[in-house]
């Protein structure tokens, strides 16, 4: 509703009252589908003992849903719904319909609101509830029974599908982690002697290393690796310098730092 629209207060001035009913759902459905067929059915307004009754019957063309469950299955619904009254409570509501302007393209402005109008205030509130019958109960099931199905069913394939998702023997990464495997387990062994070099000119450096380090230092295949460092080296199992190697004494050369980290 545009801010700058102004309101047709008609029905106000008429002092029109209206009826605010509840429906079922299956009822305005049916509804819908008499556009421009005339009547939906028929309202019928009486008094017993002073008290009012109202009644809607649905037109028979309307009685037969096909729209639910099973498309081949037709069920007919019921055509008698008497009304249930109730009172407005001391609310106050009101009916507004909306509307074009009804100028012409040529004439209308994009900015200019749409028409709206106060068709009346409520005055009575009902239910319109559906006679219980067979063809009701006949409804109900039918209802329960589509709401109650799973939104999604397993299904038997007679081909493969080939426009959606299709698996692949492989995932990349699974290939590129199996190369990197072969390639480190094809690490050539250098000479002993090359590596023992390596492994002094390392320890120079640093006093504790890890395997990890070393093979990336050496190059060498991690069994090979280790074997030469049994001959050279000390595996610390537990201190401050758990899980690392370091050089026997009678190898070490830290100018004086023997005893130092």
């Amino acid at each position: 509703m545009s801010e700058k629209g102004e309101v047709d207060l008609t029905g106000a001035k008429q002092n029109t009252g209206v009826w605010l009913v509840k429906v079922p759902k299956y009822l305005s459905q049916q509804w819908a589908k008499a556009t421009g067929r005339g009547e939906v059915g028929k309202l019928k307004i009486c008094k017993n003992q002073g008290k009012a009754e109202v009644s809607f019957t649905l037109n028979e063309e309307l009685a037969t849903i096909t729209d639910i469950g099973d498309k081949s299955s037709t069920v007919k619904a019921p055509r008698d719904h008497p009304f249930t009254m109730q009172s407005v409570g001391g609310q106050t509501l009101a009916v507004f319909t909306e509307s074009s302007s009804g100028q012409s393209e040529e004439k209308s402005d994009s900015s200019s609101p749409d028409k709206i109008a106060l068709e009346g205030v409520v005055v009575q509130r009902a239910e319109c509830r559906p006679a219980v019958n067979e063809n009701y109960m006949k409804l109900k099931k039918l209802q329960i029974e589509e709401s109650s199905k799973p939104a999604r069913l397993s299904q038997q394939l007679d081909k493969a599908v080939t426009t959606n998702y299709k698996p692949v023997a492989n995932h990349t990464y699974n290939v590129e982690y199996e190369k990197k495997k072969k390639e480190e387990g094809k690490r050539a062994r250098a000479d002993k002697q090359q590596v023992l070099d390596m492994l002094f000119s390392a320890f120079e450096k640093h006093q504790y290393y890890n395997i990890k380090d070393l093979v990336d230092i050496t190059k060498q295949p991690v069994i090979y690796l280790k074997e030469i460092l049994r001959g050279i080296g000390i595996y610390n199992v537990k201190g401050t310098h758990k899980n690392t190697w370091e050089l026997k004494p009678e190898y070490r050369h830290y100018q004086g730092e023997d005893k130092s980290d």
